[in-house]
């Protein structure tokens, strides 16, 4: 189950009216908030995908079901384009390189759930950035740990704070999943 903040039904309308409707439902959520589309029309896979590029959202992955399409997308926020400010950073080259040399390690994805059911490292452990500061402790102190989100900025906080809080060995991955090359899965059946 991926989890959302919004459901949007869609469903009996043929484009643009999917979009339409999209575009409204998005200016309703919250910065960061996830939104699941949910339409029969085929072309509005398509259609979600170009205008998440083009507003800036995230178009997150499209789940079938029966005759319906669940579309999942992220609304934008400002802290994608923040200046980073943790002092320990590795690039996305570093991290694979650390995970051939199979060390003790935690890499921490902390992106939204349904992000990280569309596209995770293999072995990555998901807490959202929303709940870190509750669930940190879950955490091995002594661990080295490598956060990872979409563009490094979310990561920089989580990595502020993690160091804060008495985390040593933290390392913010940048630039992150939005262009990581290393091996990937996910965990919703997606199918095109």
């Amino acid at each position: 189950m991926i989890k959302t903040n919004s459901v949007l039904d869609a469903k009996g309308f043929a484009c643009p009216m999917p979009i339409v409707k999209t575009k409204k439902a998005m200016n309703g959520l919250e910065e960061g908030e996830v939104l699941e589309v949910q339409a029969t029309d085929k072309g509005s896979t398509a259609d979600m995908k170009a205008w998440a590029e083009s507003s800036g959202h995230q178009y997150l992955g499209t789940v079938e079901e029966g005759t319906t399409l669940k579309h999942y997308l992220r609304k934008a926020s400002g802290e994608e384009t923040e200046v980073k400010k943790h002092e320990k950073i590795i690039s996305n080259e570093e991290l694979l390189q650390v995970m051939e040399e199979n060390r003790n390690m935690i890499i921490l994805d902390v992106r939204e759930s349904a992000e990280y059911a569309f596209n995770h490292i293999p072995g990555a452990r998901t807490l959202p950035m929303g709940e870190l500061e509750q669930r940190m402790g879950e955490l091995d102190i002594e661990s080295e740990i490598f956060v990872i989100c979409r563009t490094g900025s979310r990561s920089d906080l989580a990595a502020q704070k993690l160091t804060a809080a008495g985390f040593e060995r933290v390392f913010n991955v940048v630039p992150g999943m939005s262009q990581w090359n290393g091996p990937s899965q996910k965990s919703v059946n997606e199918q095109k």
